[in-house]
């Protein structure tokens, strides 16, 4: 048999009382029951830590430099247990999301926002990447879960849809196409030059797989121009070098608020927003709470007129 926590605390409140009766009256034990717990403790370690007489119960040598030891033991294992309760209780914790900078920018800082005011405890970290990476971060537990399109269908990762987000054209707000009275077809984009994000962004990915299927009539070779990111993306197009084929949530950020967001028609054309976790893998109380308040958060947002949410949440009136 091993020593446990029980020996332990037997042992300390014995120390601490100088009484088997007290002892046994503090930890609602009967006496034999103490006393065969004590014993136990002796056997195992081989030696006597406790000298008794008919009036009081003193420790031997032994017991003298073991109970210090005793004491933080105990104390070290209250402690552990404290924050394990404090975890369940989302007291504290840490808490990982991996989101497009979109995502993190237009909807995800008023969900953090309550969830921060409601567990002050909580620490959070939030990482922004492409779908690529942001699948990456999960399976390398870098992150507790992601929010991203389905960018390679990872069979390790599981995949919440929770947006819409349809697909258009960004242009100046001078651009011939902005004064279309009927809805914009994508025949109509042939026309000009095209200015594509690169190969490595989630978008070009999902472009070049509706070109490839024939769902969208654009030649994506045809494009002279690709830059990495939004802003330098944006820019671009402001000095009327072209257009860009970008879903509505990424064009309703700051980079594009002087340029005009025009949907697509004919095929209309959505990508899907998924909550992304790590199958078999169990969330921490923490961040299975971050992922409810994600869920009721984008049920609840204001989204821009071509974003809708297709999520497990409730959808406010």
């Amino acid at each position: 048999m091993n020593i446990s926590i029980r020996h332990l605390q037997a042992f300390v409140e014995i120390a601490s009382s100088g009484s088997f009766t007290r002892a046994a009256e503090h930890l609602h034990l009967t006496q034999s029951t103490l006393t065969a717990t004590i014993k136990q403790l002796e056997e195992q370690a081989e030696l006597t830590l406790l000298d008794r007489t008919t009036r009081r119960v003193f420790l031997t040598q032994e017991g003298e430099r073991f109970l210090p030891v005793a004491q933080r033991l105990l104390s070290d294992f209250r402690s552990a247990m404290e924050d394990l309760r404090a975890t369940s209780l989302r007291q504290q914790g840490h808490v990982g999301l991996a989101a497009s900078p979109s995502m993190l920018t237009r909807l995800l800082p008023t969900i953090v926002k309550h969830f921060a005011t409601d567990y002050p405890g909580i620490s959070l970290y939030l990482r922004d990447d492409g779908a690529g990476g942001i699948e990456q971060r999960v399976l390398d537990n870098e992150v507790d879960f992601g929010l991203a399109s389905n960018h390679s269908r990872q069979a390790e990762l599981n995949y919440e849809p929770v947006l819409r987000d349809r697909y258009g054209v960004v242009v100046p707000q001078e651009h011939p196409l902005v004064t279309l009275t009927q809805p914009l077809q994508w025949d109509q984009v042939r026309a000009y030059p095209l200015i594509l994000l690169s190969s490595d962004t989630g978008i070009r990915a999902q472009l070049e797989g509706f070109s490839a299927q024939g769902v969208a009539p654009v030649t994506l070779e045809t494009s002279l121009l690709e830059v990495s990111n939004p802003a330098g993306l944006a820019a671009l197009i402001s000095e009327g070098l072209g257009i860009s084929i970008i879903p509505a949530l990424a064009a309703d950020t700051s980079s594009f608020e002087r340029l005009r967001f025009i949907p697509l028609d004919t095929p209309l054309i959505e990508r899907e927003i998924c909550i992304i976790t790590r199958r078999k893998r169990s969330l921490t109380p923490a961040a299975e709470s971050l992922l409810q308040y994600v869920r009721d958060g984008l049920a609840k947002a204001q989204l821009p007129a071509s974003v809708r949410f297709i999520g497990k949440g409730q959808k406010s009136e």
